[in-house]
């Protein structure tokens, strides 16, 4: 069990991305509790400079929230979102799997392209599948860079309501039946849900020949 957990740490520490419990499993003998001893290896960390944090059931080291400030950032800031960007990445995250046409409903006005691809370039969010009603349209929700960038381990760590007013971020007149939905935990497609294919986003102007973000 030891060397097993080497393994899985020398794994995670070697990757620049969050690193899959099954892609630590094929490299530890059959029968270890991946979960069990990532778990066990991410309390070792608890009080140390660097942390192991979970993404969904995926891993990484990060540096510790509270040592943010001695960490000098050389490379260039990610810019700023726009308040409608991050408007429609709030409604995306909570109400997921969301159409455009469902986004600006909540909101009461039309998203532009452009919002949406800003979300898209940072990784935040992604293509789904289509809508099984009438006009077939594509639906939206976030990645696991999403939950990485905001040190989410999963959906249901978002804000609810009352952390939402302890932050300031609700004004005290809400209406008395406002309430805030619970994210969709699962990531694969729901019912409601068909595949969507590389070629149909191209055909649809939403991925340009290739997979690249249409500019």
């Amino acid at each position: 069990m030891r060397e097993a957990v080497r393994v899985a740490e020398a794994l995670v520490f070697a990757s620049a991305e969050p690193v899959s419990e099954g892609f630590i499993a094929e490299r530890l003998p059959e029968g270890v509790d991946i979960h069990s001893l990532m778990q066990s290896l991410k309390e070792d960390y608890a009080p140390r400079g660097v942390n192991l944090v979970q993404v969904g059931d995926h891993w990484a080291f990060r540096t510790a929230a509270d040592l943010s400030f001695a960490i000098r950032k050389d490379e260039t800031e990610v810019r700023k979102l726009s308040r409608a960007a991050l408007e429609v990445l709030a409604i995306i995250a909570y109400h997921q799997p969301v159409t455009r046409a469902e986004i600006e409903e909540v909101r009461g006005v039309q998203t532009s392209k452009g919002t949406l691809d800003v979300l898209m370039e940072a990784g935040w969010v992604r293509f789904r599948g289509r809508r099984r009603t009438p006009g077939r349209p594509v639906t939206i929700g976030t990645t696991r860079d999403f939950l990485d960038h905001f040190g989410l381990e999963e959906l249901r760590d978002l804000p609810g309501m009352e952390e939402l007013k302890a932050a300031g971020m609700l004004s005290g007149r809400i209406p008395q039946n406002f309430n805030i939905p619970l994210p969709s935990m699962d990531d694969e497609l729901t019912e409601d849900e068909d595949p969507i294919s590389q070629l149909e986003l191209e055909e649809l102007g939403l991925l340009t020949p290739g997979g690249e973000p249409d500019e």
